[in-house]
């Protein structure tokens, strides 16, 4: 998939536009980007057939220069806008507190082009003394510039996840695999891979290992055999194929699929019993193999119930498999609605009655619209009487439906001091309010602290959206006591959302967990701005399955008039 090359691009077109002084054609680059982004369809497949400009906000014009950037890698109008200012923008922006005008600040003031430029100036003491950054900005920028080091030679679990199913798709149509699975930390879930390791059974594995290294998207054959064939496709992305036979397989896919940590427990685990784990199999002392073919056995045999694989981290999952003890894991299937959707009302890319046909398709059985109140110039909101002409709307439309329920409802801002820039007046006519930040991110501990726990204590407030605002790879969460807000957040009912975004994963793992030991429940949605951001639900899910959510635990496994009366109780 080139979606994330095409996206970058666009981005950058539209910094650089914006800061020539160009005005309307920055914000519909960025329109492009974001619906590149987040398509799960590969881009190339788009261009393919003609589907391109079905895309919203892509018209003729940018899906002509999607094509040239598809069929060459770059874009000719974005080499001529870089000539005015030679920078790594995508790369500079990506650090918190470096925006556009910044980047061209720094590049001016002390040649900085890209992160490596930007590191150095900053570790020197030399960005303190531009005028209007100071030693403020140059201690953020050094805090944004290790997560962005972090995540810099990573992809977002969202974007790899639609890489691995199109591979798939592709090698499974070849005929010569008969089993495929992807390992690795895709299969566990982590919000960021490094790469992809898939493990296959092949009747013919030096035919299997060709047609994986003539794949179309591939741009470099790293190694080639019959065993393990790597392969650099043209998304950055190194994808590892090894065949194995098939009393190996479940082995194979236990040892690749790790973590280290958790390889690590489970060979200890049989060499206290005198035996040997390896990617082969189970042996006894003697070499006899004890299991192999499957990973449930190898548990079982270690006396073990199977682990599901986004547990495999060593965080107390072997204990618990050990004792009967492993939660059952919510799963996307026990998800009935989404909590948290956008519609052209506000910033969405989609009237409302599209975004409810697509959840229809997915399964769902109810949505809640949420659109943004009126908070900024740069993000379309709806005023008090625009909520009351929506709800009428609503209204009328769920009398028009049959076995589907829209939820009324809106994402209010939380202000500075934790209070809600609507009155109750207006908040206490809709079946559900989420509360979220989206300003002011800065504030000390204590302050951001007593924000939030205004927020959730608020009795208006159903759920807090992305409740700690970090975005993986351009900044972090806020500085905040998130045991003090958990707890306030259990004692006051209020759920915590799972923001099912990939760039969010918001609360994350370690946070899902720490906030169900609190009692505090939770809500898995996807903040869909396009009916494709549905596809994000699953991301969300996989989040929660690391924090050892269960269905109980999840706000939206219930029927929507149960949510609804959770909301009134409250």
């Amino acid at each position: 998939m080139k979606n994330k090359l095409v996206a970058r691009i666009l981005y950058e077109i539209a910094d650089l536009l914006e800061l020539d002084g160009v005005a309307f054609k920055p914000r519909a680059y960025r329109r492009a980007a974001q619906a590149v982004e987040s398509c799960s369809t590969p881009i190339e497949d788009l261009v393919a057939t003609g589907k391109v400009n079905e895309l919203p906000g892509v018209g003729k014009a940018i899906a002509d220069k999607i094509e040239e950037i598809v069929r060459t890698g770059k874009l000719s109008y974005h080499e001529e806008l870089k000539k005015k200012l030679p920078i790594d923008l995508y790369s500079l922006t990506r650090v918190e507190g470096v925006g556009p005008k910044t980047a061209k600040l720094l590049y001016e003031a002390l040649g900085v082009r890209n992160l490596d430029d930007l590191e150095r100036a900053a570790r020197a003491g030399r960005i303190r003394e531009i005028k209007g950054l100071g030693k403020k900005t140059e201690e953020k920028i050094l805090r944004g510039l290790a997560e962005a080091r972090r995540t810099e030679a990573r992809m977002l679990l969202g974007h790899a996840y639609p890489i691995a199913d199109d591979l798939r798709r592709r090698l499974n149509a070849t005929g010569l695999f008969t089993r495929l699975e992807v390992a690795g930390s895709l299969r566990r879930g982590r919000e960021t891979i490094g790469d992809l390791d898939i493990l296959g059974i092949a009747s013919d594995p030096e035919a299997a290992a060709g047609a994986f290294a003539a794949l179309p998207d591939v741009e470099e054959v790293i190694a080639h055999g019959p065993k393990k064939s790597s392969v650099r496709l043209s998304s950055g992305l190194q994808v590892d194929l090894r065949i194995v036979p098939e009393e190996s397989f479940g082995a194979a896919l236990q040892y690749f699929t790790g973590s280290k940590a958790h390889n690590i427990a489970l060979r200890k685990r049989a060499v206290a019993r005198g035996w040997k784990l390896n990617e082969y199999g189970l042996f006894d002392e003697g070499g006899k193999v004890l299991a192999g073919r499957t990973e449930a056995e190898i548990y079982a045999r270690l006396d073990l119930a199977f682990i599901p694989p986004e547990l495999r981290e060593d965080r107390g999952e072997i204990a618990a498999a050990e004792a009967g003890n492993l939660p059952q894991l919510v799963e996307l299937s026990d998800i009935r609605g989404d909590l948290h959707i956008h519609t052209d009302w506000s910033d969405g890319k989609a009237p409302l009655a599209v975004m409810v046909e697509e959840a229809k398709k997915r399964g769902l059985s109810y949505i809640a619209v949420t659109d943004h109140a009126k908070f900024s110039q740069m993000i379309p909101g709806l005023t008090p009487d625009e909520v009351r002409r929506q709800i009428g709307e609503i209204v009328r439309l769920n009398g028009e439906l049959d076995g589907f329920r829209v939820l009324t409802g809106i994402e209010v801002n939380v202000l500075p001091d934790g209070s809600l820039d609507l009155p109750d007046e207006v908040l206490r006519e809709l079946d559900i309010v989420i509360a979220s930040i989206h300003s002011h991110f800065h504030l000390d501990r204590k302050a951001m602290t007593a924000r939030l726990i205004r927020a959730v204590e608020n009795e208006r407030v159903s759920i807090l959206a992305h409740p700690t605002g970090r975005k993986i790879g351009e900044h972090l969460a806020y500085d905040a006591d998130w045991d003090e807000v958990f707890r306030r957040a259990a004692r006051a009912g209020t759920a915590l959302e799972v923001n099912a975004n990939p760039i969010r994963l918001d609360l994350n793992e370690e946070l899902v967990r720490r906030a169900l030991e609190f009692g505090v429940r939770i809500a898995i949605a996807t903040d869909a701005h396009d009916p494709s951001h549905f596809d994000f639900l699953r991301f969300g899910v996989i989040t929660a399955r690391r924090g050892w959510a269960e269905a109980k635990d999840v706000l939206n496994t219930l029927p929507a008039e149960e949510v609804v009366g959770w909301c009134s109780d409250r």
